[in-house]
């Protein structure tokens, strides 16, 4: 009985420490040097272990790993157990395969080349994970534990975030190459009796490898922030009026939820901006359906004699299918001329999965505690990436979670943004969310090298430099959440297109290539 208890605690405490380490390495523990050996202690427990064995062993890591890295969701009133179940079981699968694939090739190939690919088969599954249909979740990439160091972020200009996730497991793998190397490979050996050492020829290679990529990242980073931003100056105010969640949509609070957004907008307009921003539906109502509230809109507006973007829940005019049982409203970005004057709409086009829709609604049929039936005024998703003008000047606008999909922020720079604006309320999670959003959005800012202004109703609302460095938050006694502001900040206008920006995830392709060609090829070798 002891023995199985023990057999248990060594299979679980390996996954536990690696979930541990790579939990604190993320906001809001942020201590991020951790991620640099955070997978050391798993893959150590699993070498020459069975490919079920690593599949197991990294589906419990995944699964404790999102634990603490969403523990934010428990902040949601309609989220309980079973739910955290099911995402969990769900997200921890993605490990599972990483397990069972680093397992598999080391069993065909050896540990040496199980060490060489996993960077490029955790490449490969983050991508997977963050584009698969309505479940594509790019949350807790590895990359995003580095979003403090500007240095090494640059990478991603070419690559993506997906090139540092990249860079962070390499080390990993490195490391604890080196480390079996070195223990005792007799003990190893009577111990799994699979267990083949790791030739010194290729932890070498693996090593001189890591270090040969390290020195072309500092280079390539060092050479980046060197170069003094280019290009035309504009003065932006960003709002956070830090409405309580259970007044935002209270009638009784309108007046108050107005009068907050104009006092702000009036001590903004001091500063002269060209632009002030509200955040993601902060208008008590349907701005363009409710001529009261608009007239409200224009008077703030017309005061404060600049343009404006704001916020707001409307009804979807850009909509061309036919939905005649739906009430079709959407989440909208406004664009107002400085005489009040409505130049351009933005449909929210990326909508939150059971959160502002059903997926395949009618199609599958979701239990209640998945999705709640009989609602007819889920919104409804955008069809155009519209792009504003400012002055003479392009930019675009994402709302709410839309700034985490690589994808579709570059689509707007592609398309001709200078820089890039993020709408969004996070009062419905809390204080840990947010931070990790704006670790997000960093690399949103260095992928495409444009200037990135973030406006959070409850935080963090900031400015994000291209470079990924964030030039300015609204702050008060040291606190960037649940408090209220403005803040004002000249940007540079962005004219030049990174290589990420012009041709997309190239370097992810390369890594689905190479995992893929690895598996097969694995298929029709003997075991090593």
């Amino acid at each position: 009985m002891h023995f199985k208890i023990f057999r248990l605690i060594s299979i679980l405490l390996p996954p536990l420490i690696s979930a541990t380490l790579l939990v604190l390495s993320f906001p809001t523990f942020d201590i991020e040097w951790l991620a640099w050996f955070g997978i050391v202690p798993l893959l150590i427990a699993v070498s020459g272990r069975s490919p079920a064995y690593g599949f197991f062993s990294f589906f419990i890591f995944g699964f404790l790993f999102f634990s603490g890295v969403c523990s934010w969701l428990y902040q949601v009133d309609t989220f309980r157990v079973v739910h955290h179940a099911i995402i969990m079981t769900y997200l921890g699968l993605y490990f599972g395969f990483f397990g069972l694939t680093f397992n598999f090739i080391s069993k065909r190939w050896g540990g040496t080349t199980a060490y060489l690919t996993a960077p490029f088969v955790w490449v490969s599954i983050e991508y997977i994970r963050s584009n698969m249909s309505f479940l594509a979740l790019p949350w807790g990439l590895l990359a995003h534990t580095q979003y403090q160091y500007p240095l090494i972020m640059q990478i991603a200009s070419i690559t993506g975030a997906y090139g540092l996730s990249f860079f962070v497991v390499m080390v990993n793998s490195a490391l604890t190459a080196v480390t079996l190397l070195f223990l005792d490979r007799s003990k190893l050996r009577n111990k799994q009796p699979d267990y083949h050492p790791l030739s010194r020829r290729g932890v070498f290679s693996l090593a001189l490898a890591t270090l040969a990529l390290t020195g072309l990242i500092l280079f390539q980073g060092h050479s980046a922030l060197s170069r003094p931003l280019a290009g035309e100056k504009l003065k932006l105010s960003i709002l956070q009026g830090n409405i309580e969640q259970d007044k935002k949509w209270n009638p009784r609070y309108k007046n108050y939820i107005m009068q907050t957004y104009a006092d702000l907008s009036m001590k903004a307009a001091q500063d002269r901006p060209a632009l002030i921003v509200w955040p993601e539906a902060a208008t008590p109502g349907y701005v363009l359906k409710n001529p009261a509230l608009l007239k409200q809109i224009e008077s703030i507006i017309g005061d404060a004699k600049t343009g404006f973007l704001i916020g707001s829940a409307e009804y979807a005019k850009s909509i061309t299918k036919k939905r005649s049982n739906r009430v079709k409203i959407g989440n909208t970005a406004l664009h107002f001329s400085p005489a009040g004057k409505v130049l351009g709409t933005y449909l929210k086009i990326r909508l939150v999965p059971f959160g502002e829709y059903i997926p395949y609604a009618g199609i599958i049929p979701w239990p209640d505690f998945i999705a709640v039936q009989g609602n007819s005024s889920w919104d409804l998703p955008g069809e155009e990436y519209t792009i504003f003008e400012l002055n003479g000047y392009k930019f675009g606008a994402v709302i709410c979670w839309e700034s985490i999909f690589p994808g579709h922020f570059r689509k707007f720079v592609k398309d001709g943004a200078g820089f890039m604006i993020n709408m969004t309320n996070e009062g419905w999670f809390r204080y840990k969310i947010p931070h990790q959003y704006v670790a997000m959005n960093v690399f949103r800012a260095v992928e495409n090298r444009v200037f990135l202004a973030r406006a959070a109703n409850t935080g963090v609302s900031c400015f994000i430099d291209p470079y990924g460095r964030i030039a300015g938050k609204v702050e008060k006694d040291g606190k960037d959440t649940y408090v209220r502001g403005y803040l004002t900040r000249e940007i540079t206008v962005s004219k030049e297109k990174t290589f990420y920006t012009e041709y997309g995830d190239v370097f992810v392709y390369l890594c689905l290539f190479v995992s893929s060609i690895t598996v097969v090829v694995s298929f029709f070798k003997p075991r090593k």
